[in-house]
């Protein structure tokens, strides 16, 4: 094995390991993690890419936006608020320190981020 597959092995564990804290976590989103560890699996090893995306975190929270399919309102709502209450966390403790334009620059991102899922990120309809 060389080490450019040891490296993407070793990232996507990390990807899948956050991904699942940050399932339980409110405060942690999992999605970006997940992401990671999908991107990650599928450049190191075949066998671990099949094994991840038939896992259920992964059917959960990233399968129908892999697919194309978009996601529901309830997970867009999850992400952004996820994103959003980690962002004023750190937005106040920049403003603690006096700190404001990389608070200005991270409210801009904050901003982009709520564009992004709201407008480009496809909508599909809640299963039952």
């Amino acid at each position: 094995m060389n080490l450019k597959k040891i490296f993407w092995i070793v990232l996507g564990c990390i990807g899948v390991g956050l991904g699942a804290v940050g399932a339980v976590v409110p405060m942690l989103p999992a999605f970006p993690f997940l992401l990671l560890a999908t991107v990650s699996f599928a450049k190191s090893s075949e066998k671990l890419h099949t094994w991840f995306i038939n896992t259920k975190l992964y059917k959960k929270n990233l399968e129908s936006y892999v697919k194309g399919q978009g996601m529901t309102w309830a997970t867009k709502i999850r992400v952004m608020i996820t994103v959003t209450l980690l962002m004023a966390f750190s937005c106040v403790i920049m403003l603690l320190k006096a700190v404001y334009v990389p608070c200005i620059i991270l409210g801009g991102v904050w901003l982009f981020h709520i564009v992004y899922f709201v407008f480009c990120v496809k909508t599909k309809k809640e299963e039952k």
